[in-house]
């Protein structure tokens, strides 16, 4: 395989691996080339993201390999994280926030098994907005974080109390708290559009 097409595939891989990274090994795996070529591509990758003055970087954390902004931009994207006009909330980050609802206190691994797919990006904005927050710690292997709604997500949606919404224990099974979770979902996403065209 060419060298800069290496290069490229690792760097896709690496984007799509988000903050898990993948290893020395995986990345051999997926791209079938030994691991010696893998770590030379993977400096060559560090240092041209380097000398072009790339807004990334490649780090590597306990073996695993991920992209990363630089620190000295910190201060920017803390502007864009408080920036008013980020303020609606994405499709997975609703759809995240009304499992919680209706399901607090729930665990990260609990939520991901409902809507299968990962739940960690969607989890940090709902902390950093203030709508969720960690209520305690489970009594499972690792002791995982329990999550729960705040004051302001009450506010946010102007909701008097969590009694406006169906009570978790009416749903027997998952597809009844799949359907319930998706009305809810769509009751949220009216009201944030009523929200957004106040703002």
């Amino acid at each position: 395989m060419d060298f800069q097409k290496l290069k490229s595939i690792i760097e896709g891989l690496l984007f799509l691996a988000g903050e898990e990274g993948l290893s020395l090994k995986q990345l051999s795996e997926v791209v079938e080339q030994r691991p010696e070529v893998i770590k030379d591509a993977l400096e060559d990758l560090k240092q041209s993201f380097s000398k072009e003055g790339r807004g990334l970087q490649i780090i590597e954390i306990a073996g695993n390999y991920q992209l990363a902004t630089l620190p000295e931009h910190a201060p920017y994207f803390e502007r864009l994280a408080y920036s008013p006009s980020r303020s609606s909330l994405s499709q997975a980050a609703l759809e995240t926030l009304s499992i919680i609802a209706y399901r607090q206190p729930i665990t990260r691994v609990e939520i991901e098994e409902i809507r299968g797919v990962k739940a960690e990006r969607a989890i940090h904005t709902l902390v950093n907005k203030d709508l969720i927050e960690e209520v305690g710690r489970a009594e499972a292997i690792g002791r995982p974080i329990l999550y729960g709604t705040t004051k302001a997500f009450l506010d946010y949606f102007g909701l008097a109390s969590l009694k406006d919404l169906p009570d978790p224990e009416m749903f027997e099974d998952a597809e009844a708290l799949e359907e319930e979770t998706q009305n809810l979902f769509e009751r949220l996403q009216s009201q944030q559009l009523t929200i957004d065209d106040v703002d």
